[in-house]
């Protein structure tokens, strides 16, 4: 069995403003650094064979720090990346409320799509080992409704630097 140590990235500047990251880079707040190596400090004896990450900065940035103490190379993947926003990325969130949503938002089909490429992924390429994976809240909102075969809005969201473990 594959365990699977799923991360939502520490806190950034926007997850602060309430500003609609989507699948920008975004920048870890002073914070979100702190809440990064509290993770590794608290799963500093785990033994890990894999540490992967979105290729967004504020994921990248999270991992390289909760890996400091696993001396591993980190794997980035767009697996992992944030739902794309499309329209709406970089918009307040208070005033998203009520707007109709443009036709360039990720579908929900194509996330959850994502979400099971990237468990097919941990499983075939990771049978048997411990991974830890730093993504983003939807995505790894959607990882867990495929894992645990629920609707998107029967899972609890992560809060920042948030771990949650998922035996595959």
């Amino acid at each position: 069995m594959t365990i699977l140590y799923l991360v939502r990235h520490g806190e950034t500047v926007d997850n602060v403003n309430q500003i609609m990251q989507g699948q920008t880079q975004g920048q870890l707040t002073e914070n979100g650094i702190r809440q990064a190596q509290e993770v590794r400090d608290q799963l500093a004896s785990e033994h890990f064979d894999a540490i992967i990450a979105s290729d967004l900065k504020r994921s990248v940035d999270t991992a390289r720090i909760i890996a400091e103490s696993h001396h591993l190379e980190l794997i980035e993947t767009p697996l992992l990346r944030e739902r794309d926003w499309g329209g709406f990325t970089g918009r307040y969130i208070p005033e998203l409320r009520g707007v109709t949503w443009p036709d360039d938002i990720e579908t929900l089909e194509n996330l959850l799509s994502r979400a099971g490429e990237f468990i097919t992924y941990v499983k075939t390429t990771y049978p048997g080992k411990k991974v830890l994976a730093v993504g983003h809240g939807i995505i790894n909102k959607a990882i867990q409704a495929v894992y645990y075969g629920k609707q998107m809005s029967e899972v609890q969201k992560m809060t920042n630097a948030e771990v949650r473990i998922l035996e595959l």
